[in-house]
């Protein structure tokens, strides 16, 4: 593939990234620009398969179109033609920085379980889940940002873990909206919460302790997620002070909000988010309390 392919392939990524508004945007030009490529290359793959499966109504469409976009990403891993040019980016970002193609395989089939979604019982039902959609594009990217140790992935598997609880509480009106209910069963019933009552926005007080609880869970999350810091290159250590502060951010918005989280999404404004991104730069992972 020649090079002015390859630079209007990853140009398409940027494209998609800017129309996007997501909260990744401001960390990901902290970057130089190999690796800022390659970032948002894997940004705009993991934006590509989850609009195959939110855009279209008809699971079955939904279904045959993930399969088609699979396939398609197998037929550029193995130099065959592809019409995509996020693909072509992904793929081109694979061998410039060894990426093992596992992680994006298994972003799909996180992507393809909420095709059959049915809620979660329990937190450990949904860790398989928050793995294969959040900790996977992790893994992937900490070769594009390079480490220095083998001791990397348990922090960055928790890293990945902990943005996707926080997305999930951000986003439960969102999810509702397409029949989705990620929060655990188990947790509910232990507060005394129903899905009827949060389908039908019965939001009582025992709400309150439902909140604390994931908001709890996630904080745990991000205490783990902080050693990564010390196993990341200098480039990495930016783009994960900078993202590790985005989201420890939107958290605290969460448990500011309180029960409101089960019927408006919380959305924080990007200057506060770009803030919070900054003083985590400045000042590392610290705890937050300290920031």
């Amino acid at each position: 593939m020649n090079v002015d392919t390859l630079l209007a392939d990853h140009a398409a990524c940027d494209s998609l990234l800017r129309k996007s508004a997501s909260s990744f945007s401001f960390p990901i030009r902290l970057l130089p620009k190999a690796k800022r490529q390659g970032t948002t290359a894997l940004y705009a793959f993991c934006r590509k398969a989850d609009d195959v499966v939110d855009e279209e109504p008809d699971k079955e469409i939904a279904r045959k179109s993930l399969e088609h976009f699979e396939n398609s990403l197998s037929a550029a891993l193995a130099h065959e033609r592809c019409d995509d040019p996020v693909l072509r980016a992904v793929v081109d970002s694979v061998r410039r920085f060894s990426i093992p193609v596992k992680y994006l395989y298994e972003i799909l089939a996180g992507v393809r379980m909420d095709l059959d979604h049915r809620g979660y019982t329990s937190f450990e039902e949904l860790h398989l889940y928050c793995q294969r959609v959040a900790s996977a594009v992790g893994l992937a990217a900490i070769h594009i940002w390079g480490f220095r140790s083998d001791k990397v992935f348990i922090p960055a598997d928790a890293c990945g873990l902990a943005f996707q609880l926080t997305n999930i509480l951000r986003d439960v009106p969102e999810d509702l909206s397409r029949g989705r209910i990620y929060i655990p069963a188990h947790d509910m019933l232990a507060c005394g919460c129903s899905e009827a009552d949060l389908k039908r926005g019965r939001i009582g007080k025992e709400f309150e302790e439902l909140v604390a609880i994931e908001v709890s869970r996630a904080e745990i999350l991000f205490d783990q997620a902080r050693e990564l810091d010390q196993y990341l290159s200098t480039d990495g250590r930016l783009i994960f002070r900078a993202m590790f502060g985005v989201y420890r951010g939107l958290l605290e918005s969460v448990r500011a909000a309180g029960t409101s989280i089960f019927q408006t999404r919380i959305q924080p404004s990007k200057s506060v988010l770009v803030c919070k991104g900054l003083l985590a730069i400045a000042f590392g992972t610290k705890p937050w309390k300290v920031l």
